[in-house]
């Protein structure tokens, strides 16, 4: 369960495109230890916080701190450095790598090895250092339940496969803080359940914080200590699940509905 110490903070982020804006004086703050969504209808912004978080982007105004540290004109190498790790909604796997080698991957920046112990690898430590880094990598591949198709090429898999790949890559890292960009999408009930498995453990048991953004409104209500609704970029509602279902607001911008009551029922006769 979250401590209250927050980890991640947002204050008044904006973002524009020429004279779109994606992102207006959005705050929040995310606690350590919790699973903090992020929801509300397509176009909301809800993406292009992520990105801000994780350096993709960079806030035209505003400041983002991670553990007290602005992090606001990081890059996304840095950042990932410090414990920020994320998945895409759309999947950016390596196709022609096996599963094994796209988890690698998101271990390489905690490589220390350098280019002389490279060279003495038989000798030297980096053969340690990546045996080391292997069987982090077993014990992901384990908690997964992706041991059968380790050594296929991620190209190959089915889409929720590939899902579970991506998240496996993300929790290489070994972030404190992980972003999960839609990790549910397409995906079929089963495929869901698990997944949503997969990321309480990840949070209670790997002591994990999780920002996710989600649209399956069942999922985020039933894991999700605290959840954020944008709507055309602005911040509209914050609080725990129960709160922010009750919240008008978020009725009328999330369910269609005005004042707390479906906009069907208040056609007169």
């Amino acid at each position: 369960m979250a401590d209250q110490t927050p980890i991640l903070a947002a204050d008044r982020v904006s973002l524009r495109f020429g004279g779109v804006r994606a992102l207006t004086d959005v705050s929040f703050s995310v606690n350590r230890g919790e699973i903090f969504s992020i929801i509300g209808p397509n176009g909301a912004g809800k993406t292009s916080m992520v990105n801000c978080i994780s350096g993709r982007y960079r806030p035209t105004q505003g400041r983002i701190s991670f553990q007290g540290q602005d992090i606001t004109r990081l890059g996304p190498n840095r950042r990932a450095g410090l414990g920020i790790g994320r998945t895409f909604q759309n999947l950016a796997l390596f196709g022609h790598m096996s599963v094994l080698d796209n988890i690698m991957v998101g271990r390489h920046h905690l490589l220390k090895a350098g280019f002389l112990r490279g060279m003495a690898y038989w000798i030297g430590g980096a053969q340690r250092e990546e045996l080391a880094h292997r069987r982090e990598v077993e014990e992901i591949i384990d908690f997964l339940e992706i041991q059968h198709v380790r050594k296929a090429p991620a190209g190959t898999l089915s889409y929720g496969l590939r899902k579970r790949v991506e998240l496996a890559r993300a929790v290489a890292l070994k972030p404190k803080l992980i972003l999960l960009d839609e990790p549910m999408a397409g995906m079929n009930l089963e495929e869901k359940e698990d997944m949503a498995r997969y990321i309480v453990d990840l949070n209670e048991e790997w002591g994990m914080t999780v920002l996710m953004i989600e649209h399956d409104m069942g999922v985020v209500m039933d894991i999700s200590h605290r959840i954020m609704v944008l709507d055309f970029g602005r911040k509209i509602a914050e609080g725990g699940p129960e709160e922010v279902l009750a919240d008008v607001q978020v009725r009328r911008a999330y369910l269609g509905e005005a004042d707390g009551v479906p906009q069907a029922e208040q056609v007169p006769a």
